[in-house]
């Protein structure tokens, strides 16, 4: 027995409330539980029970053992004093609260209960309820996405709200190094960040009607132009970025940041750093643009860019490739940026300014796009729960991630239900 079940099974009231009765024999009826505590002090405060003909209004204090009072040194502490009730799964002493009635609750616990939860605490499964979830409403499952990616925007957007505070609310600053971040795609998604703080955006902003120097620019900061070349793109770039260089006072970042390995080349950081620029030397006020388009479809039209003709035929300086290719930005990439900077930026926005229909607005971008495809995404659908579009799967990578992976069933509504079934 785990504490932490204790206090599911009387938050949740998953005991059979009739016939409860304190140690010495009093009927014991509960009004209200109490407001969890997931602070310091009693377990759960402003409880009201019902002791005999006495209605009482204080904490509940929760062990597995009553002994357990003594050996956590609440008799010294001031905080527990207004316990008024101690409910215990064994009642091994009388080393409680003095005068303060004591709740042996293990004979009011469902078996179907028990068995429950040591099932989702010791199965092998990836998704702990993975056999069982079928059970639950598809409500309880809805809701609880809805909750996990609320929680999974706050926790992001926390981060960058210190972003914004730093560059004294410039928007458009916290966009740019969110979507350089973004074009990154993980592996260079570090390299890619300290590449656009490398660069002032209203220095690009002045070049941003020649391509070639905004290439010349990012290339150079990302440190790829030192050496020799053989092309006439790469030394052209090269001259510009020298003559910048000086003028801007810029310092490039170490070129060995960039990770090669294991991409497929559509993906080098080469041909991701000149969609970047061809975005830029595209968008002339990219956030408000970002800010005024309504749904997918008007909002990826932004994004519809390729880098410059030079990549038709090479993935990295001086190195042809077989055949060519326009690099494009594809389909996938161009959902991905929406799923992780564009709608998360657009909700920040609007809450920033108080506007309701925006945040929805937001939101609903992630309803027009079809579900992701990955390795967490695949177990919730292995387990008959699969995701009707990428506000699902961003909410059950969250809840993958931070509970299911963590066997943290008993915060989850989904382990609840099972637990109250």
């Amino acid at each position: 027995m785990q504490e932490k079940l204790l206090h599911t099974v009387w938050q949740y009231s998953l005991y059979q409330p009739t016939a409860l009765t304190t140690t010495d024999g009093e009927d014991i009826t509960v009004v209200h539980p109490g407001r969890y505590n997931i602070d310091a002090g009693p377990d759960f405060l402003e409880a009201k029970i019902k002791v005999g003909k006495t209605t009482l209004a204080g904490h509940v204090e929760i062990h597995v053992k009553s002994s357990d009072w003594k050996r956590h040194k609440h008799d010294n502490d001031d905080a527990y004093k207004n316990v008024i009730l101690h409910v215990v799964y064994e009642h091994d002493a009388d080393e409680g609260p003095a005068n303060t009635p004591v709740l042996c609750i293990a004979k009011h616990i469902a078996p179907n209960t028990l068995k429950a939860y040591q099932y989702l605490s010791y199965t092998e499964e990836s998704l702990p309820c993975a056999k069982r979830v079928g059970e639950i409403k598809d409500i309880v499952k809805s809701s609880l996405l809805t909750r996990m990616l609320a929680e999974r925007w706050e926790h992001k957007l926390s981060g960058w709200e210190e972003l914004l505070e730093e560059s004294a609310g410039d928007w458009s600053g916290l966009l740019y190094l969110r979507m350089a971040a973004n074009f990154g795609f993980k592996v260079n998604a570090d390299a890619f960040l300290q590449l656009a703080k490398s660069i002032p955006l209203k220095v690009l902003a002045k070049h941003k009607d020649n391509l070639l120097q905004v290439e010349a620019i990012l290339f150079g900061q990302a440190g790829m132009l030192d050496g020799d070349f053989t092309d006439v793109y790469p030394n052209a770039l090269q001259t510009e970025y020298n003559f910048l260089k000086k003028k801007y006072k810029l310092q490039p970042m170490d070129a060995h940041l960039w990770k090669f390995m294991r991409l497929r080349p559509a993906n080098f950081p080469t041909i991701r750093i000149a969609q970047f620029a061809a975005l830029i030397h595209k968008s002339v006020h990219l956030f408000s643009k970002v800010i005024e388009q309504n749904g997918y479809k008007e909002t990826a039209s932004l994004f519809d860019v390729a880098a410059s003709e030079y990549w038709n035929t090479h993935y990295r300086f001086d190195e042809p490739s077989e055949k060519e290719q326009k690099k494009k930005l594809g389909k996938a990439s161009i959902q991905n940026i929406i799923i992780n900077t564009v709608a998360p930026v657009k909700f920040l926005y609007a809450q920033n300014m108080g506007t309701q229909y925006d945040k929805e607005d937001a939101l609903k971008l992630l309803d027009e796009i079809p579900a992701e495809s990955n390795r967490i995404i695949k177990i919730f659908s292995s387990a008959n729960w699969a995701a009707a579009n990428a506000s699902q799967t961003q909410a059950q990578i969250q809840l993958y991630n931070n509970y299911c992976s963590q066997k943290r069933c008993l915060e989850c509504a989904v382990g609840i239900g099972l637990l109250k079934s």
